[in-house]
């Protein structure tokens, strides 16, 4: 089991800095945000001995179509689970056979094109996987009609590989905002998930 860590009730640099000190797979952050959103939590899963074998960023605003939405970026080894128990997906993994066919978005991840192929698992959210860096990418976007940030030429950043500006600054100024409630219900039953 890889522990999940608490996410921070207050989202900050802080919060960044301590799950990118951890990462041993990408964090990926929305670069340039999409206009009037804030990043609303940050978490990961593992431990000393294994470091953050997977990272999660969510972030919030207003939805393309109208509305409110929320975006969940995931990075995670193969068969640790964190976007697939997000997704709502039985195991840790998306599945055989959900790559079949030609991609249904695309993202620029890290200056990469990067194939994602949508997971149905039903009304409520769109569910975004693929690869990059050696690791699952998931985009895990409610409700299901904000799935159309995808088409909008979403690039990603590895903050895991932006290099200081000083000591513990990124050269970063990502607004913050409270914590992502979906994001605290999943920490507040983290317990472990599957290796």
């Amino acid at each position: 089991m890889h522990p999940l860590q608490p996410a921070a009730k207050q989202p900050g640099p802080e919060c960044l800095e301590h799950v990118r000190a951890h990462a041993r797979v990408p964090l990926w952050m929305p670069s340039p945000l999409p206009t009037g959103w804030v990043v609303t939590g940050y978490t990961h899963a593992g431990d000393e001995r294994t470091g953050a074998v997977a990272t999660l960023v969510g972030c919030s605003g207003p939805a393309p179509l109208g509305g409110a939405a929320d975006l969940v970026l995931i990075a995670e080894s193969p068969g640790v689970g964190l976007g697939a128990r997000l997704a709502g997906l039985p195991g840790p993994d998306p599945g055989d056979g959900f790559d079949d066919g030609p991609a249904h978005a695309k993202l620029d991840a890290a200056g990469h094109p990067t194939a994602m192929w949508n997971v149905d698992v039903g009304p409520d959210n769109a569910v975004y996987v693929g690869e990059a860096k050696g690791a699952w990418i998931w985009a895990i976007l409610w409700p299901s009609a904000a799935g159309v940030l995808l088409l909008e030429n979403l690039g990603l950043e590895d903050l895991v590989e932006r290099t200081e500006v000083s000591p513990g600054h990124l050269g970063l100024d990502l607004p913050h905002g409270a914590l992502m409630p979906r994001l605290a219900g999943l920490t507040a039953a983290a317990g472990g998930l599957r290796r």
